[in-house]
């Protein structure tokens, strides 16, 4: 809600939220609601709502009607007409797909899709936030893979005997950093059950820090030297990682005190549901 109102204060002629960052249908659409009503009370017409995750076509539905309703109870014709858009790697067949099943998009935010061949994809990067003042945040979603890993951290890269790698460790800066020949504890993010210990033969830090309070720290590799970087880094990954056809998924994991942070913030920040 502070979100939206903040939003809709630096851009009232332009306010069309992202609603799904917490829970669309708890969180998301009602603060919505409550923000767009505001503003036209101070004489601003909101534009509408962004959805990137979950299920598009039922979600989209469920705030079409929820508009309605409040166009019908509060007599403003104008909200029940206001605009959906929906996002998360649409194509061709995502959009064909939706108009089967039937739904209450208005407008396709294409991007990925658009400009770049399947043959050649794009590597998709985000930005997220994880510590606001030092206080840990966690983004939330009805999409898991979504959901941020909170507050600052530390990756590791851990190797086998024959010197490839086994798997990516992120920790808490508080936390010791793994050693060779000490057995470490590593964690899915999300999945309880999927655990093992790791005996690293050999351990690498990964998380190097090059600009520091609008400085450089330290010098800056060349294009070259980047290039024999990754070509090195490359040979440590195995054959499986790598091939072209159903690769084997590299593992990344956390830590099992990141693990616990982690899951208690998530916990504290999900709406509870009422049910009545």
């Amino acid at each position: 809600l502070a979100a939206f109102m903040s939003y809709a204060l630096a851009f009232p002629n332009g306010f069309l939220a992202l609603i799904d960052t917490y829970d669309v249908i708890r969180s998301g659409l009602p603060n919505f609601c409550t923000v767009a009503m505001a503003l036209s009370d101070f004489g601003y017409e909101p534009r509408g709502i962004r959805l990137d995750s979950g299920d598009l076509a039922y979600l989209s539905t469920v705030v079409r009607e929820k508009f309605r309703k409040i166009a019908d109870k509060f007599e403003v014709p104008w909200f029940s007409e206001l605009t959906i858009v929906a996002s998360n790697d649409i194509n061709e067949d995502t959009i064909h797909s939706l108009n089967q099943q039937g739904h209450e998009i208005d407008s396709f935010g294409v991007g990925t899709h658009l400009v770049t061949c399947q043959k050649q994809p794009a590597l998709g990067g985000v930005y997220k936030l994880v510590e606001i003042n030092r206080t840990p945040r966690i983004k939330l979603s009805e999409d898991v893979e979504k959901v941020t890993i909170p507050g600052r951290k530390q990756a590791y890269r851990l190797f086998g005997a024959d010197g490839n790698a086994l798997v990516d460790l992120m920790m808490q800066p508080s936390e010791e950093p793994p050693k060779p020949g000490q057995r470490v504890l590593c964690r899915h993010p999300f999945q309880e059950s999927r655990r093992a210990y790791v005996i690293p033969a050999k351990v690498e830090l990964l998380h190097k820090c090059y600009w520091d309070m609008g400085k450089v720290v330290q010098p800056l590799l060349s294009l070259c030297d980047l290039r024999t970087k990754a070509l090195n880094s490359l040979k440590t990954i195995r054959i499986d990682h790598k091939r072209v056809l159903n690769p084997t998924p590299y593992k990344v994991s956390v830590s099992s005190q990141l693990y616990t942070f982690m899951h208690e913030l998530w916990l504290q920040n999900a709406p509870i549901g009422e049910l009545s």
